[in-house]
């Protein structure tokens, strides 16, 4: 007869080290199972992890959270709506030009040139909050309704 993998004492372990907020290799890793046991354990209790992000503050000062590939949704719809669309062979000026080594979260991540090439480097302008390209990098990186060509294509 097989090892009964799931105890009640590796559920109760699994559930603290989860309330913790150990990552489901640290969970594997504390109680003896594989990481994957650890997933489907957790998917089939129910307990989940919410990808969120600070938003902004509501009327009666608390905070509202919002999802973040919805707030993404959201920031693209607005730069899509109130700027003038970038045609791909359109130059987008940069004068922060930056190498890898000073890519930070802080720099637009636009690779220009090619890898390899003498010059090159990456965009370095000010990134929209909360994804990697600038303004005009974004427009050309998520266009507009391209979801709907893929899907008739």
């Amino acid at each position: 007869m097989p090892d009964n993998t799931w105890t009640t004492e590796r559920i109760e372990l699994l559930k603290s080290h989860f309330a913790a907020g150990l990552s489901c290799r640290e969970i594997a890793c504390e109680i003896g199972v594989s990481r994957n046991a650890v997933i489907g354990k957790l998917s089939r209790l129910n307990l989940t992890r919410e990808k969120t992000i600070k938003l902004r503050r509501d009327d009666g000062g608390k905070s509202r959270r919002k999802s973040v590939p919805r707030l993404q949704y959201r920031m693209l719809r607005k730069l899509f709506t109130e700027a003038e669309p970038v045609e791909p062979d359109q130059t987008i000026h940069s004068e922060q030009h930056c190498s890898l080594l000073e890519l930070s979260e802080e720099r637009c991540r636009w690779p220009i040139s090619s890898p390899g090439e003498k010059d090159f480097c990456f965009c370095g302008n000010r990134p929209l909050e909360g994804l990697p390209y600038c303004a005009g990098h974004s427009r050309l990186a998520y266009q507009a309704g391209s979801r709907q060509r893929t899907a008739r294509g």
